[in-house]
């Protein structure tokens, strides 16, 4: 029997190699290959395996398996033996992850060892964050002693695979609302090196430790992986990669003709908001929206506070169910029918969308992050752009769930293990409870306007403008839905006698009115698409296949792991960039392409009043426009209220 010891003195882990049936030179290749697993491995990780483990080449391993532990023992399959004596199996490729079968090798010797150092019960150093956080707050409830889960913390041992940090980076979260138990099941699906990472918490920390040692751009791909394990055992492999600067995003803009991906550098965001859409009557919303504003600075501009007006660049991170048709389906959103996914939307868009058409104020409340914890937290939203894929559940894992998850393994912070809420106006008061967002911010209205801590809904605007009217026009309505009732012909005669004044009101409300229309005739098509989809209606055919594509094509900006065909893992690399770009551009022209064709042909399905009202307002429109020229022409600015 040869012993095989650990390269560097001291080392307190020996691999010892069950030789007797070896052939000479399968004896040798054997001890390199054991020598090569144990340089790879951490001192810790070394010190701390202070036992003896033997390794023996069998014959009946399962098929495809290329080795197992138990009880002390490494088994590695004995099929491939003759190719790592004759040196062959370096240039073998395989289609398992590693590349080569002798890297495959080596990376079964490194899981098999991680499994055993996992099972090594470590005593974990207390988390004195979260100790102190609990301390205070067990002062103020006028407790004596510690909360259990406080406690905890002084009173057990984790291993790598249950500790409660790693498990919320590995994808297996606190659940809100469930007292500290976890996920049962992992949706980092998407950009996996190895499936066989998600069956449990201890094959994760197995897989991701070959991943470690063995991949120089593991630090690149999954870097808050890798910060875990270099601040566990204080050590990093040499060969680990300097990552290039910022991570691809696809932006999910609604703006088909631009291209969507982009580069988010974490050095240009000044601030993170948890940016919270006001309640409405829709059953979908009456609890409000949960998201996260990124204040991006401009290319150039030194990271402060005039970075909250460069509106153009701030994006938003916004938990949505990617409903793959045109009805929304209450049941299916209960059931979970819906994958939930992290979209990366602009900020100008999501205002037009809540402010304009769904007339819901948004509120914009800074989180008050350090430095350190704003980088992790978009280094993480880059993460989960591109693996999370889970499902949605409006009562239990919905924008606020997944917002809260998001911030606490974005940002380590030791409060927000405590929070708890399923409501997105409930986390707001939790966060502003405990001193995690600033609502200062909004103690003076017309300067959360002015700053843009505040995006009022559009219907008071309209209501302001429609004061202007009844005062320049003496209209009868006392109320802007009122004037709004009307059908677009009556109100066309009062263009003509509008000054510019009322002009320009005239044109903000009858804008107003096309949204209100357009809205309406959505609803009408949905009914109309449904119904007539199941009766076979020939005029709806050309429509539903571009709606359908539009529907399938889109996906692939809120899961961009599409695009790359289950190539490489994690945050794509410099490698990937140029299909990257292809491939989004590609998707894009055809979208783009879709959406005009899918317009063509939605006015056609419309009802004949329906279509007669849009014809009438856009009719209005545009004598609203030529009126206004004709009045500046006349002479005269514009004073809006």
């Amino acid at each position: 029997m040869l012993a095989s010891l650990a390269g560097q003195a001291g080392a307190a882990l020996r691999l010892t190699l069950e030789s007797q049936a070896l052939q000479p030179t399968e004896r040798a290749a054997s001890q390199i290959l054991l020598d090569e697993a144990l340089a790879a491995l951490p001192p810790r990780m070394l010190q701390q395996l202070d036992r003896d483990v033997r390794v023996r080449w069998r014959d009946n391993l399962p098929e495809h398996a290329y080795g197992r532990t138990g009880g002390g023992l490494i088994e590695l399959n004995r099929e491939l033996l003759p190719a790592l004596a004759d040196g062959s199996a370096a240039n073998q490729r395989t289609a398992r992850v590693h590349g080569t079968v002798r890297q495959e090798l080596l990376a079964t010797l490194i899981h098999e060892l991680a499994h055993l150092y996992d099972r090594a019960r470590l005593w974990s150093p207390p988390n004195n964050r979260l100790l102190a956080f609990c301390g205070q707050r067990a002062a103020s409830l006028g407790l004596v002693g510690l909360p259990d889960v406080c406690r905890g913390q002084t009173q057990r041992r984790f291993t790598l695979s249950d500790d409660p940090r790693l498990l919320d980076l590995a994808g297996w979260p606190q659940r809100v609302g469930s007292r500290g138990e976890r996920e049962a099941h992992n949706a980092q699906v998407a950009r996996s090196p190895d499936p066989y990472e998600l069956t449990s918490p201890l094959e994760f920390v197995a897989v991701n430790l070959e991943y470690f040692l063995l991949d120089p751009d593991y630090a690149c791909r999954r870097p808050s992986l890798h910060r875990y394990f270099r601040e566990h055992f204080g050590w990093q492999p040499a060969a680990s990669q300097v990552c290039a600067g910022g991570y691809p995003i696809l932006n999910a803009g609604s703006d088909f003709g631009r291209t969507p991906l982009l580069r988010l550098d974490p050095e240009r965001v000044y601030e993170v908001d948890y940016l919270f859409a006001e309640a409405n009557d829709a059953w979908v919303s009456r609890w409000g929206h949960s998201m996260l504003r990124l204040v991006i600075c401009a290319p150039g501009r030194p990271r402060g506070p005039d970075c909250r007006l460069d509106l153009d660049q701030h994006l938003v991170l916004s938990f949505r169910a990617f409903v793959g048709d045109v009805q929304l389906s209450s049941w299916d959103g209960l059931t979970g029918a819906y994958p939930s996914r992290l979209f990366v939307l602009p900020l100008g868009q999501v205002i037009d969308e809540y402010t304009k058409v769904e007339l819901r104020s948004l509120a914009s409340i800074p989180l008050r992050l350090e430095r350190r914890e704003i980088e992790m937290l978009v280094e993480r939203s880059a993460e989960l752009h591109w693996s999370y894929d889970g499902d949605y559940y409006f009562l239990s894992n919905n924008c606020a769930v997944e917002t809260l998850k998001l911030l606490r393994s974005g940002t380590d912070r030791a409060e927000l293990a405590a929070l708890d809420s399923i409501l997105p106006s409930g986390l707001l008061e939790l966060l502003i409870g405990r001193g995690l967002a600033d609502a200062s911010v909004l103690d003076d209205p017309r300067e959360a306007l002015r700053l843009g801590y505040r995006f009022d809904s559009y219907r008071d605007r309209y209501q302001a403008m429609f004061t202007v009217l009844k005062e320049r026009l003496d209209l009868p309505q006392d109320k802007v839905e009122q004037w709004l009732e009307l059908p677009a012909s009556e109100r066309q005669p009062w263009i003509a006698t509008a000054d510019l004044r009322a002009s320009a009101a005239l044109l903000l409300v009858e804008q107003a009115a096309l949204r209100q229309q357009l809205l309406q005739a959505q609803e009408e098509l949905k009914k109309r698409y449904l119904s007539g989809r199941e009766r076979g209606d020939a005029s709806l055919a050309k429509a539903d296949g571009a709606l359908r594509e539009i529907l399938a094509s889109s996906g692939y900006l809120s899961r961009p792991a599409e695009l790359l065909d289950d190539q490489g893992y994690g945050l794509p690399q410099a490698g990937e960039w140029q299909r990257l770009e292809q491939q989004s551009g590609e998707r894009q022209a055809h979208l783009n392409q879709l959406s005009e064709e899918l317009e063509r042909e939605v006015r056609l399905l419309l009802g004949h009043e329906r279509r007669l009202e849009l014809d009438s307002i856009e009719r209005n429109l545009k004598q609203i426009g030529q009126h206004l020229r004709t009045l500046h022409k006349a002479g005269g600015g514009l004073e809006l209220p």
